[in-house]
């Protein structure tokens, strides 16, 4: 949009650094570089980790097209360009080039071979953007970080990311606790469990308290070599660590301050915040920390649990009394305090909040907490907590939390009117879809948390009617005056009561598509825990009566998800990166497209398919396979036949009920091809199949209900 500009910083004499005005821009880059860099003199206590157990090492595949393409795929043109100034649109016509990927991948795989990350890849620009919400802008931590890396090393580090997260998520690293810079997890699941937790010890008759702090200035204090010592424990092979710690050594970065800029400065602490590394690298950074804290507590008995994203940690305690409570979190905060000092790592206590749940019904005036003797303040609770953008009361109403994102929403639709009316602009359809896509979401931030079954939503629901008929007014230009039912259907929009329903269902079968272990699937285990197990709050773990008396998003979803088998299956080991089959023998499959619309040329196509078949049917080593499957009443019946050497072999028919068309059709590809791998001498499968969509499935690695499926399709293979 040509009315968005560049925000521009504040003059150098504005910055202080050391109770100084920073009068020259040698001072100004002294001021960030020191106030950025503020861990490289920290010391660390690396025999910490001897208590952390080793995973079984796992080997490292040489990089492959797939993954490359894959990854530039998911990159967006508009991304910054670092020092190189190539952008990521150049990339992805270069990369178009078999001969110039192919050399990509061969320095890709040379860097992990011989251990070294080139120094052209080391030097960055960063980007200083300033904090939102704070008082002042007069001093270099009410300021940001923002790393601008050479492209070609940003789209290598992002296929070693992808790698790492496969590992460290299917062996187990991480601690199931930690829900921030990693795959399959997000801020929503980070809501959901805390929900259930507060509505679990309800259930118990034990009130809530929660402890939240901040790492002070995280991605920069990571220590290098702590760092390294943490990927040798999480079974890399050795190569990739040693790859590591070339990587992390020897970086420089170029400041940039409004139309200044800064020579090269040494930078040898810590990850850079743009890097596609910086989240799996910080979250393998905290793990051994969190296994750590787990055991402390658990043998000192302190019953306090653990949640964390990223920088952002959260302590949880449960008790029928705030004192014991109060009491048990100052012990943890005070070993979580000196973990963290052994890692090089500190607490922001100007962060740290104290916020306790109760449905008590008459005056609450829980005691606060004395954080004076570790050098915090002394914690009072207010009438609200915010936490990663959820707003919590201590009632789990969310009142003030729908009003927030409410309001946040509806300005949005105010600002939209500037983009067309009756007689210009935009019409109609795309203000619909602007509505639906960017102001909708933001009001229903969370709405996990407070739509489930039986909860009570009338001022939810009176708030976001006002909301979309505020957004129907302006989609068709009608009178203040018009009913809220018409416009709606007129503008096209879904009622939002049954639009919450659409995405509440959405949501309720999304732990089926999650490892195993995930927290979320943790807590929907119904069975009931071991006597040494940490997962106390389990849904297992309730009596009957409990779980009559428990409420949440969790609970509707382990209801609905009761007698589902599942089929997805995201970290089976088909699906490694670099190790799947689409990665090692792209060469020895191919697809034989027909286009039904065109009739000449379908004609043409079933001529051809006629030949093939009677060519390849004579063949000794070569199998046929002609699958198909229907739905009638909704009972699916698959049906393959494969033949060899002129003859019929063998012939399968199945049956199943409450399954899609797709999952018929691959469920007949997978009968045929586990009946042919079972044949002696056969080199060449060929597949007649119409449908093509499930044919693909079986190669694609993203999450998908035909994950099972295909993972037993490519064993067979």
């Amino acid at each position: 949009m040509n009315w968005v500009k560049k925000r521009k910083l504040p003059v150098t004499e504005a910055i202080k650094f050391d109770n100084s005005p920073c009068l020259t821009p040698e001072s100004l880059w002294n001021a960030l570089h020191s106030s950025f860099n503020t861990a490289i003199f920290r010391q660390v206590d690396s025999n910490i980790l001897n208590k952390v157990i080793c995973k079984p090492t796992q080997g490292w595949h040489p990089f492959s097209r797939h993954e490359f393409k894959s990854a530039i795929n998911k990159c967006k043109n508009s991304s910054s360009p670092g020092p190189d100034r190539l952008t990521w649109h150049h990339l992805k016509i270069i990369i178009a080039n078999d001969d110039c990927l192919s050399r990509i991948i061969n320095i890709a795989n040379s860097c992990i071979e011989l251990g070294h990350w080139p120094k052209y890849f080391k030097v960055s620009t960063t980007i200083v953007i300033p904090k939102p919400n704070k008082s002042s802008y007069d001093h270099p931590k009410a300021f940001r970080p923002i790393i601008l890396l050479n492209t070609l090393g940003k789209l290598i580090e992002k296929v070693i990311a992808e790698r790492l997260q496969f590992i460290v998520a299917s062996n187990n690293f991480i601690h199931p606790c930690q829900l921030g810079g990693l795959k399959f997890k997000s801020t929503a699941d980070a809501s959901i469990a805390l929900t259930h937790i507060i509505q679990s010890g309800w259930a118990r008759g034990r009130s809530t308290s929660s402890l939240s702090f901040n790492v002070s200035q995280f991605f920069p204090s990571l220590n290098h070599c702590l760092l390294v010592l943490i990927l040798e424990k999480a079974g890399l092979d050795p190569k990739v660590s040693a790859f590591f710690a070339n990587y992390l050594t020897q970086r420089s970065t170029t400041y940039l301050w409004n139309n200044l800029s800064s020579p090269l400065l040494e930078v040898n602490v810590g990850v850079s915040q743009g890097s596609a590394l910086s989240p799996i690298l910080s979250s393998l950074y905290l793990s051994p920390l969190l296994y750590i804290l787990e055991n402390r507590l658990k043998n000192l008995n302190i019953p306090v649990s653990i949640l964390s994203f990223v920088d952002n940690g959260l302590l949880i305690a449960q008790n029928k009394s705030f004192i014991i409570s109060n009491s048990n979190l100052f012990c943890s905060y005070n070993i979580l305090f000196k973990l963290l000092d052994s890692l090089g790592l500190a607490i922001k206590h100007s962060k740290t909040e104290i916020f306790h749940f109760s449905r008590s019904q008459g005056a609450f005036n829980p005691p606060p907490l004395d954080l004076s003797i570790l050098g915090g303040p002394i914690l009072r609770p207010k009438d609200s907590w915010r936490y990663l953008g959820f707003i919590f009361d201590r009632k789990l109403s969310f009142h003030k939390h729908i009003d927030y994102y409410a309001n946040k929403a509806l300005s949005t639709v105010k600002c939209m009117k500037l983009l067309g009316n009756l007689s210009r602009g935009i019409s109609p359809l795309q203000k619909r879809l602007l509505y639906r896509c960017c102001t909708l979401p933001i009001a229903l931030y969370g709405f996990q948390m407070w739509y489930y079954n039986k909860a009570p939503m009338s001022y939810h629901m009176k708030i976001l009617n006002k909301l979309q008929r505020r957004a129907a007014i302006w989609i068709l230009g009608a009178f203040k005056t018009s009913p809220a039912e018409g416009i709606e259907a007129i503008a096209g929009i879904m009622p939002i009561r049954f639009h919450l329903q659409k995405i509440a269902r959405r949501s309720q079968i999304r732990p089926l598509k999650l490892p195993d272990n995930h927290i979320l699937n943790q807590l929907m285990d119904d069975n009931p825990p071991c006597p040494n197990s940490t997962n106390s709050f389990n849904i297992g773990s309730l009596t009957n009566h409990q779980r009559a008396l428990t409420k949440g998003h969790l609970i509707d979803s382990s209801i609905k998800s009761n007698g589902i088998i599942p089929s997805f299956s995201p970290l089976d080991l088909e699906f490694s990166p670099g190790h799947c089959i689409i990665d090692n023998f792209s060469n020895r499959f191919s697809f034989n497209l027909v286009n039904k619309k065109e009739k000449e040329i379908h004609k043409i196509r079933a001529q051809e398919l006629d030949e093939m078949v009677l060519s390849n049917s004579s063949i000794p080593n070569t199998a046929l396979v002609i699958t198909d499957a229907s739905i009638k009443n909704d009972i699916a019946m698959s049906i393959s036949h494969i033949h060899s050497a002129n003859r019929p072999l063998i012939k399968t028919v199945h049956h199943a009920s409450f399954v899609t068309s797709s999952e018929a059709e691959l469920f007949a590809i997978r009968c045929g091809i586990n009946q042919v791998c079972s044949l002696n001498n056969i080199s060449k499968i060929i597949i007649v199949t119409n449908s093509i969509h499930a044919a693909r499935k079986i190669f694609d690695n993203d999450s998908s209900p035909f994950q099972i499926h295909a993972a037993a399709i490519l064993k067979e293979l």
